[in-house]
C-alpha cells in the first residue's frame, strides 16, 4: 500500500456536516467583519436556490447518462428543447402541463442521443454537439413559426419569445417563514431573527428562511430528486444494472443484463431531467420562453456533476455553489463579493496548513515514485495557496468593493477553480465514452 492510501481517509456524512457548520461560522465571521449582510441573507439564499435548480437538473441528467457509460454534452440542447416545449404547452394549458411537455421535449433529445451513440456508435462528443446545434436551431425556427403568429402573437409572443406563462405556486413554511395555515397568516420567526444581524444565529435564520420562504413547488420536486436518484441508482437492482453497464458493459452482458436497453433508458431519463431543467426556467425562473434562456447552464451542470464525482449529493453541493456565485451577480453584490475575498483568504490559509501537514505525514512513508510525487504536490500546493491567500488579502485591504465586471465573471471563475481543485479526487465510470457492441468483448 502506498503512503497516499495510508493517510487518506474517506469522508462520511458526519464529516460533511462538520465542514458545512465550519464554513457557515466562517461566513458569519466574514459578514460581521465586512458588514456585508447579503452574504447570508434570505434573499441571496433564495436566489441561489432558484439559480441552482436548473443547473442541478442538467447535472443530474448528465449523471444518469454517464453512469450508464454515455457521455452527454448535449444537455444544453436538451434543456433548450425543454424551455421551448414547456413554454409552448404552458401558455396554452397551464404551467404543470408545460412542465410535462418540457420533460417530453428533453426526453426526445435524450432518445436521439441514445439512437446515435448506442445503436449507431457515433462518437459521444460529436452526437452531443450536434444535439446542441439542433436544439438551438429547431427552437428558433419553431418560435418564429408558432409564437409570432395568430393568438400567440396577440398575447405577447414573438420570433424570440413566447407569450407569458402562469407561474407555478409557491409555499412558505408556517410559523418559521410566514406561511399560511387555513387562511391564517403565521408569524415570520426566521425573518425576525435575520433582521437583528446577530453573529451566526441571524446567518442560520437567513439561510433557513431563504430555503423555506416563497419556495416553488417545482423546486420541492427537484430537491426530492436527490434522495430519489441516490436510492434508485445505488439501492435497487435496476440502478445496479445501469451502473454496471457504465463500469464494464461486457461483464454486465455476460450476466444477462440488456446493455442496450439500460443505456437507452438511462440516456432518455437524462434528457428528461435536462428538459425538466428547461421547463423550470420558463415556469419558475421567468414566466416565458426567450431565445438564449439557458445561458450555458447545461455545461455548468456538467461541471457540477464532475465536481460531485458523479454522485447526486456532491452534484447538489456543486450546483448550490454555482447558484450562490450567480446570485451575487444577479443581486449586484459587489460588496458581498468583496467580503468573499476575506472568506477565500481564510480558506486558502487553511488549505496551506492542511497541505503542509499532509506533506509532513507522507514524507516518512515514501516508498514509491507515486509517494514522492504526492509529497512534492502537497508542498507545491501549499506554496501556491499561500501566494493566492496573500494576494487576495492585499486586494481585500486595498479596496471597498469588487468591480461589477468581475462580479459577472464570478460564476465562470468558480467553475474553473472548482474543476481544477476537484480533479485530483475524481473517478468517472470506467466505461464512460466507450462504444459498445454486443458480443465483442475485449
Amino acid at each position: 500500500m502506498s503512503a497516499v492510501a495510508k493517510v487518506t481517509r474517506r469522508l462520511r456524512w458526519p464529516h460533511y456536516l462538520i465542514i458545512a457548520a465550519g464554513l457557515l461560522v466562517l461566513l458569519s465571521l466574514v459578514r460581521v467583519i465586512d458588514g456585508a449582510n447579503d452574504v447570508t441573507s434570505s434573499g441571496t439564499t433564495s436566489a441561489a436556490l432558484r439559480l441552482a435548480v436548473p443547473i442541478f437538473l442538467a447535472g443530474l441528467g448528465g449523471l444518469w447518462a454517464e453512469r450508464s457509460g454515455i457521455i452527454n454534452i448535449g444537455l444544453e440542447g436538451m434543456m433548450i428543447l425543454g424551455t421551448w416545449t414547456g413554454a409552448w404547452a404552458g401558455y396554452q394549458w397551464g404551467p404543470w402541463i408545460g412542465v410535462l411537455a418540457g420533460i417530453i421535449g428533453g426526453a426526445l433529445g435524450g432518445l436521439l442521443h441514445a439512437i446515435a451513440t448506442v445503436s449507431f456508435g457515433v462518437d459521444h462528443i460529436v452526437s452531443g454537439v450536434a444535439i446542441n446545434i439542433l436544439g438551438l436551431g429547431l427552437t428558433q425556427f419553431l418560435a418564429g413559426l408558432l409564437f409570432n403568429t395568430g393568438e400567440a402573437k396577440a398575447l405577447g409572443g414573438g420570433p424570440r419569445q413566447s407569450p407569458p406563462i402562469e407561474s407555478i405556486s409557491t409555499v412558505s413554511l408556517p410559523v418559521l417563514s410566514g406561511g399560511e395555515i387555513f387562511g391564517w397568516k403565521s408569524p415570520d420567526l426566521l425573518g425576525s431573527l435575520e433582521k437583528h444581524h446577530w453573529f451566526f444565529v441571524s446567518d442560520v435564520a437567513g439561510i433557513l428562511r431563504g430555503l423555506t420562504h416563497g419556495l416553488s413547488l417545482l423546486t420541492v420536486v427537484a430537491l426530492l430528486l436527490v434522495p430519489a436518484t441516490y436510492y434508485i441508482l445505488w439501492k435497487t437492482p435496476f440502478g445496479l444494472r445501469v451502473r454496471s453497464v457504465g463500469e464494464d458493459p461486457y461483464a454486465a452482458e455476460s450476466l444477462g443484463v440488456s446493455v442496450y436497453r439500460m443505456k437507452y433508458v438511462a440516456v432518455t431519463i437524462s434528457g428528461a431531467l435536462a428538459g425538466l431543467g428547461g421547463a423550470f426556467l420558463v415556469t419558475v425562473a421567468a414566466p416565458l420562453y426567450q431565445a438564449g434562456q439557458t445561458g450555458g447552464r447545461g455545461f455548468i451542470g456538467l461541471a457540477a456533476m464532475i465536481f460531485g464525482n458523479w454522485r447526486p449529493g456532491g452534484l447538489a453541493a456543486g450546483s448550490l455553489l454555482f447558484g450562490y456565485t450567480d446570485a451575487m451577480n444577479v443581486r449586484g453584490g459587489g460588496e458581498a463579493v468583496h467580503a468573499l475575498l476575506l472568506f477565500l483568504t481564510i480558506l486558502l490559509a487553511g488549505v496551506v496548513v492542511w497541505q503542509l501537514r499532509r506533506g509532513t505525514k507522507l514524507r516518512p512513508l515514501v516508498t514509491t515514485d507515486l509517494d514522492r510525487r504526492a509529497v512534492r504536490n502537497a508542498f507545491v500546493g501549499a506554496a501556491l495557496s499561500a501566494v493566492a491567500a496573500v494576494g487576495l488579502f492585499v486586494w481585500f485591504l486595498m479596496s471597498d468593493t469588487v468591480p461589477g465586471e468581475l462580479v459577472s465573471f464570478t460564476p465562470h471563475l468558480t467553475t474553473l477553480l472548482v474543476l481544477a481543485l476537484a480533479s485530483q479526487r475524481l473517478r468517472m465510470p470506467a466505461a464512460n465514452g466507450m462504444v459498445y457492441r454486443r458480443g465483442e468483448a475485449r
